[in-house]
């Protein structure tokens, strides 16, 4: 298996596509939800959890179901094929919606669709490339995925300022032209890696918790640690920055996309570093920077954090919070780019999307604990969105420590 940096960046395309819906998706639908059908912060965190529990049902199983099957376009391409267009359709109609009603109909379409469609996007990446070079291609794939929440962050922010719409046609566009991209550019091994063990969710799960080594429990375990302090702060933020920091609505995405670039800038650089000194121990600095980034946050004063330095061409104003989010943009690229890696090269290939789906199962455990957890907290401290900044440290503190028994999951020989 060669390893080619052009067949990545065009497989890229589709995790690029992923995260223009998600990143308009978190920056505007809580905004419709507060101010359009006015809804408390505890409902608000629910529903921004209702993508994670369609996937928590849809991703793994789908990724096991990808593992086994045959078609003349391969074992991933038909879940993208399928899912693209019916999530960018409905993604389409969420703005447009005037009733409640019609809202959770749109939202959810979109929910099962891009379920659907995510895990065999993601197991292509390590099914075209060997072990050696996972973590340098993830860091291709996250970079092209950065892009794609820059650009729904930084652009959705204007394009909403004109109308809450545009951002929405926007990625709906963008997601069908990444997956004929990746249809196109981007082909399947003819031949695969068998296995003595029928790729299965449930046995692979069993698998995981039997192990007497028990590395890829702890890792599964940190990443849903990691998840539920990261998830927590996004689902929120963009109400934080109204309500906390004072800021108008398109604030919030663009200083979101302060952190996403940084992030993909870091992407690449994190995918070598990983390469270099090791997978567990650059996720390890990644997630003690980050905690004490989010820390740092919740401690300085908002009249601090709201104070502009500059203002840079595309990025517009760079106040003080803007730092801490550029390091937590970092940080999040040590931890994320080296941790799917870790995950596929502690099986045999034959179980990839197997475990890409556990990978989802445990990342979508803390995506729907994270906003609920906050949201709850919000609501309980008489709707004090500095407390959505508590969480994460905790949460950090407590991956490190189970990363710290990590033993698997560096590059194969």
């Amino acid at each position: 298996m060669k390893f080619n940096y052009g067949k990545i960046f065009l497989l890229g395309f589709g995790f690029f596509g992923v995260s223009v819906i998600w990143g308009v998706y978190n920056a505007f639908v809580p905004l419709f939800l507060a101010n359009k059908f006015n809804l408390e912060p505890a409902l608000i965190g629910f529903f921004m959890t209702l993508d994670n529990i369609a996937a928590l049902f849809i991703q793994p199983p789908v990724g096991a179901w990808s593992d086994k099957l045959r078609t003349p376009i391969g074992r991933r391409m038909p879940f993208i094929l399928i899912g693209a267009p019916i999530g960018a359709l409905a993604f389409g109609f969420i703005p447009l919606a005037a009733v409640l009603p019609l809202f959770v109909a749109c939202t959810s379409t979109l929910l099962l669709s891009m379920a659907f469609w995510r895990t065999p996007v993601v197991a292509l990446m390590p099914d075209i490339t060997p072990s050696n070079k996972r973590s340098q291609a993830n860091g291709i794939i996250n970079f092209m995925g950065g892009v794609g929440a820059i650009m729904s962050f930084l652009v959705g922010a204007k394009l909403y300022d004109m109308n809450p719409a545009f951002p929405f046609w926007m990625g709906s566009g963008l997601v069908i032209l990444a997956a004929v991209l990746v249809f196109i550019f981007v082909k399947e091994p003819k031949e695969y890696e068998t296995s003595e063990k029928k790729p299965n969710m449930w046995l692979s799960l069993k698998d995981v918790f039997t192990d007497p080594d028990k590395s890829a429990l702890r890792l599964f375990l940190a990443i849903f640690a990691w998840f539920v302090g990261y998830n927590a702060i996004e689902a929120f933020f963009t109400l934080y920055a109204v309500n906390h920091l004072g800021m108008p609505e398109s604030d919030g995405a663009r200083l979101l996309g302060h952190l996403s670039l940084l992030f993909v800038i870091f992407a690449l650089v994190s995918g070598f570093i990983g390469a270099k000194i090791g997978r567990r121990r650059t996720i390890m600095v990644g997630i003690t920077l980050l905690g004490l980034l989010i820390l740092g946050i919740f401690i300085v004063p908002s009249s601090t954090l709201t104070i502009q330095l500059t203002k840079l061409p595309v990025l517009g104003a760079v106040p003080v919070i803007s730092l801490f989010l550029m390091g937590a943009g970092i940080a999040w690229a040590l931890i994320n780019i080296n941790s799917l890696p870790m995950v596929v090269d502690m099986v045999e290939d034959a179980r990839i999307g197997t475990y890409t789906g556990l990978y989802y199962l445990f990342s979508t455990l803390a995506a729907i604990a994270g906003p609920n957890i906050n949201g709850w907290i919000v609501q309980l401290t008489g709707k004090n969105y500095n407390n959505i900044m508590v969480v994460a440290p905790i949460f950090m503190a407590i991956a490190f420590i189970l990363m710290a028994g990590v033993r698997r999951g560096e590059a194969k020989k």
